[in-house]
């Protein structure tokens, strides 16, 4: 059998994260001669701790081996794991991934908004950000922010803009018919 696909790694891989809790974020393979490179970025709405890492990594090498030795995937001479997270640069797509970062900072085209609650659905996020003009607050869907990007901050954040930030959207779409 030829090496495993990033979409066959994926089918092995989800199963065992979900188990934990945990979804499967990024998969990159490296064919390196001798030894190929196997990393897997996982991320949970608790976000995992590197004992939370090594316990899945542990049972995704038993499995890995396993299938190898029964012919079902191939890495050639041998490989390595990594399982790490998935980072601030890991571009925002899904729902879960604004969920994960509410309270902090996305750079869009007309500023910088902190991230809010997501509606019931989950198909709209609630963007705020408090400054010299007061509270604002911006209803997004969340397929139009696909792509968006955490910015890192250096500075404590704004304690209004917090507090606003960790309202519910109910409370946050109110406050944005009334502006």
């Amino acid at each position: 059998m030829a090496f495993p696909t990033n979409d066959e790694l994926e089918a092995l891989v989800a199963p065992v994260a979900a188990t934990y809790g945990m979804d499967v974020e990024r998969i990159k393979t490296v064919k390196a001669g001798k030894k190929s490179q196997v990393v897997i970025a996982l991320d949970s709405d608790a976000h995992p701790t590197l004992d939370d890492l090594e316990e899945v990594s542990n049972e995704l090498s038993a499995l890995f081996d396993a299938k190898e030795d029964a012919g079902e995937i191939n890495f050639g001479a041998g490989y390595t794991l990594e399982l790490t997270t998935p980072g601030v640069d890991l571009p925002l797509t899904a729902p879960r991934h604004f969920r994960r970062n509410r309270g902090r900072v996305l750079k869009l085209d007309d500023g910088a908004w902190r991230v809010g609650p997501l509606n019931a659905e989950e198909t709209q996020v609630a963007l705020v950000r408090a400054g010299k003009k007061g509270e604002e607050v911006r209803l997004a869907a969340v397929s139009e922010l696909s792509g968006a990007v955490v910015e890192i901050e250096f500075n404590a954040p704004p304690a209004e803009e917090v507090e606003l930030a960790q309202r519910t959207f109910d409370e946050l779409e109110a406050a944005s018919a009334e502006a």
